[in-house]
């Protein structure tokens, strides 16, 4: 046996005992004001968010956004905010969507801890739309915020296929730490916190 089998045999050997798993009870961190940190983590990660007490509202914002103002191709998955010039339940191969310059989705909930919001596929004609499009601008429920991802987790409905937490704009960075913004999906992340 060579050394890296003797290793593991007696890894084997030595019969770590069964413990229960401890839980996440009294995990997390707590916020006053989960839409202002929220606001703040999204800045952070090159996101903006807009505040805004209605859908009317959020329309006015998001017709005021230079993405918007520039976008040929828009693509809105939320009813009363913005104008769709395509619709995207109506294309076939998602490869079509190439040239989408907006698309408007909603979120089930936002993260204050990190300013991410969780996007359920299952509300996505194509779950291309999201990385597909030069600029994204995400509808999220005010009531819907929680403190960190331990209450998000705690939400979420097991089981409910394709999802995603999602925090401002597309970035990657390499190991001489130039950070690239959009190279691998939306250039600019608009959030409209309703309510």
């Amino acid at each position: 046996m060579g050394a890296r089998e003797d290793i593991l045999s007696a890894v084997r050997a030595a019969g770590v005992p069964a413990c229960e798993h401890p839980g996440a009870a009294g995990l997390g961190v707590e916020c006053d004001d989960l839409a202002a940190r929220f606001a703040e983590m999204l800045s952070a990660a090159g996101g903006v968010c807009v505040r805004v007490p209605d859908l009317a509202t959020a329309d006015r914002a998001l017709r005021e956004a230079p993405a918007y103002r520039q976008a040929r191709c828009v693509a809105s998955l939320v009813p009363g905010v913005g104008v769709g010039t395509i619709d995207p339940a109506r294309v076939g191969d998602p490869h079509d969507l190439a040239g989408l310059d907006l698309c408007v989705v909603p979120a089930e909930l936002g993260v204050a801890e990190n300013g991410a919001v969780w996007i359920d596929g299952r509300r996505l004609p194509h779950r291309a739309l999201i990385v597909i499009c030069e600029h994204l601008a995400v509808v999220v429920e005010a009531p819907t915020l929680v403190a960190d991802l331990h209450q998000a987790y705690a939400r979420l409905e097991p089981g409910g296929g394709f999802g995603l937490f999602l925090a401002g704009p597309s970035k990657t960075a390499d190991i001489e730490q130039s950070l690239v913004i959009g190279a691998q999906g939306a250039r600019s992340c608009l959030v409209l916190l309703v309510g």
